[in-house]
Parts: C-alpha cells; sequence; structure tokens
C-alpha cells in the first residue's frame, strides 16, 4: 500500500530522528512510504487560534501533496487529530469542487500507532533487548491522541512487543502533561503546576523512561524532568522504541 508520511513541523525541525523510525516501522510492515519534501505544517496552530485562512491555505496544500496516497500516516496524534477530525470543519470554507478530496483525506488520515494496529496489522517482533538500555518504561498517553482519536491500546499492543522491556503503568496516564500548545505559553503558571504532577507520577512509577506519541508533550515534559534534577529518566517517542532506536 502507498503511504505518505506527514513529518510534522516539531519533528522536522527538532527531532527528526522520529520520522526517520517511523519511516522504518512503516516500511517494515510493507508499506510504499513517500514523504513529500515540500510538506509543512498541518494548520493547527492557525485553527486553533481562529486563524481558519491560513488553516485552509495548509489544508488545502497537504491534500494536494498528499492526495494520491492510500493513507497519510503521523507520528503525532495532535497533528493526526487536526486532519482527521478538524478538517472536515473547514469545508464549508473551501470550493465545492475541493470539498470531496478534503473529507477523502482526513478520512484515510492515521496517527502512527493506529495504522499499524488497525490498518496494517503489524505485530512482527519489533526490536529485542540487545537494541535497547531500557529495562522499564512508562506510558503518557496525549491529550489530542486519546480524547480526539482513541489513541490507548494501539501503542501499548506495541509495546508489549518489545522483549525484555516491562509497561509500568503510572497514576493518572491520562492526565494533561501541561503542554496544550499555547496554553503553555498564556497560562504558564498553570501549566508548570500540572507539568509537576505529571512529572511526579512518571517518577514514582520508577520507570527508566517514559514514553508518549506527541513531540510537544515529549519536550514539556523533558523540560520539567531536568528542571527537577533527573538527569536520568529518558523520554522517548513510541516509534523510537519500537524501531529500536534507544540504545546510549
Amino acid at each position: 500500500m502507498k503511504v505518505g508520511l506527514f513529518v510534522t513541523c516539531l519533528v522536522d525541525l527538532m527531532r527528526p530522528r522520529i520520522g526517520f523510525a517511523a519511516l522504518e516501522l512503516l516500511q517494515a510492515a510493507g508499506c510504499e512510504v513517500i514523504v513529500p519534501e515540500a510538506q509543512t505544517c498541518c494548520g493547527q496552530p492557525g485553527y486553533n487560534s481562529g486563524d481558519r485562512a491560513s488553516a485552509v491555505a495548509l489544508a488545502r496544500k497537504v491534500v494536494r501533496e498528499f492526495g494520491d496516497c492510500e493513507y497519510v500516516v503521523v507520528p503525532s496524534g495532535s497533528c493526526a487529530g487536526m486532519m482527521r477530525t478538524h478538517y472536515p470543519d473547514l469545508l464549508n470554507d473551501v470550493p465545492e469542487a475541493e470539498r470531496a478530496a478534503l473529507h477523502a483525506l482526513a478520512a484515510r488520515t492515521y496517527e502512527l500507532t493506529d495504522f499499524l494496529v488497525t490498518v496494517a496489522h503489524y505485530t512482527h517482533q519489533l526490536t529485542d533487548k540487545s537494541k535497547t538500555s531500557i529495562k522499564s518504561m512508562t506510558y503518557h498517553d496525549s491529550c489530542a491522541g486519546l480524547r480526539e482519536l482513541g489513541i490507548k491500546q494501539q501503542p501499548r499492543t506495541l509495546l508489549a512487543q518489545v522483549t525484555g522491556v516491562e509497561l509500568r503503568e503510572m497514576n493518572e496516564c491520562e492526565q494533561c502533561c501541561g503542554f496544550g500548545g499555547t496554553f503553555a505559553i498564556k497560562f504558564g503558571d498553570i501549566s508548570a503546576h500540572i507539568a509537576e504532577r505529571k512529572c511526579e507520577n512518571i517518577t514514582a512509577s520508577g520507570a527508566d523512561a517514559v514514553v508518549l506519541g506527541d513531540l510537544g508533550c515529549m519536550l514539556n515534559i523533558e523540560g520539567r524532568l531536568r528542571r527537577r534534577g533527573d538527569a536520568k529518566t529518558q523520554v522517548l517517542h513510541v516509534a523510537e522504541v519500537l524501531a529500536g532506536k534507544t540504545a546510549t
């Protein structure tokens, strides 16, 4: 099947190895993967800020770049949620001739772990303990993926296949990390308090690493852990773990 990998802005600029890990996983699942070089943003920042015009312009750009793909896969519940859940809300802002293409692209967009489990049925043994120093991990359910797309069991199903690593559920694993895009900027004190509570739960789990599916949450959690003096706990994207890219 022909799959378009939507890398996301943060992955491209801040941690491209997540994109390469996602690419490797999709190829291992038997997909023909294309990565349009001109891809940029999904339009979420503008959409969330009330700038529908910029959101529409970017959504139309995504359709042009990924329109001939059977599926679009995104290593981010946040961006996948924008494309799958909120693109249909923009239909009245585009010419009628473009509406079907926009709606169709939204319907065939998947978050990475959801695609691997639901569409690709990827159950291959993903990695082994010789490739990672991690012995235990805990999983943070990012808000957009969980609440917009129902991403809950999919990453856990895949992580359960990683040999030699114990998954320890933290308390309040479904609670927000405090990032929320511009929320962290507009309400810094509240955001910091939420992040502190999340980090307390991560620490209490005793896991070597916290794993999750959104880089925005990763950066927020990692920053708070380091400010708390925790230089040891690894903060990893689920794609990195599944692709065995965690060796130190």
